[in-house]
């Protein structure tokens, strides 16, 4: 018995979607016609953008959460408006680096960060070893890690210091 309703049902429904698309069948012919002459690269464009800034909502994500007070992330400089536009959105204050024609390094979070940052230079090779502290910090690296870079690159040996800190 219970199948036999759900059998009359599955009957109704499907005259009803017949009726519909019967009514609607100009209107779905013209949407057809038109998704059909989007061109397959535009599709496959707009999602490989997509795909792309995955990266950059996930630190999005991760910075609404407080779990970042500044991110660094490196993205095709052909989708700087669209970042652009996002970050605006979100209200998340930005600082954007041209690094080649076709690459650029997006630093956004906290204004504090983002007001350091923007005294560095866009190089992130040029950044003295105090710069280059001061942003590995920001972006919540391992401090030791950070300490042992800035020893590293201000060409004093850990060893030095070791047998400084212990004389």
């Amino acid at each position: 018995m219970y199948y036999q309703i759900n059998i009359k049902r599955l009957i109704i429904n499907c005259l009803n979607l017949k009726k519909i698309i019967h009514r609607y069948k100009n209107f779905l012919q013209v949407s057809l016609t038109f998704h059909n002459s989007i061109s397959k690269t535009a599709i496959e464009e707009e999602n490989r953008g997509r795909s792309e800034l995955y990266v950059f909502c996930h630190h999005i994500y991760e910075y609404k959460k407080g779990l970042r007070n500044l991110v660094l992330t490196t993205e095709r400089a052909q989708n700087r408006k669209i970042i652009e536009k996002r970050l605006k959105k979100e209200n998340i204050p930005y600082v954007i680096h041209d690094i080649t024609n076709d690459k650029i390094n997006i630093y956004f979070g906290k204004q504090h960060c983002i007001d350091v940052v923007s005294t560095f230079d866009s190089r992130l090779n040029k950044l003295t070893p105090e710069q280059d502290f001061i942003l590995g910090i920001m972006l919540g690296y391992d401090r030791l890690g950070q300490c042992e870079r800035y020893l590293k690159r201000f060409s004093m040996p850990i060893n030095n210091l070791i047998d400084l800190a212990t004389s």
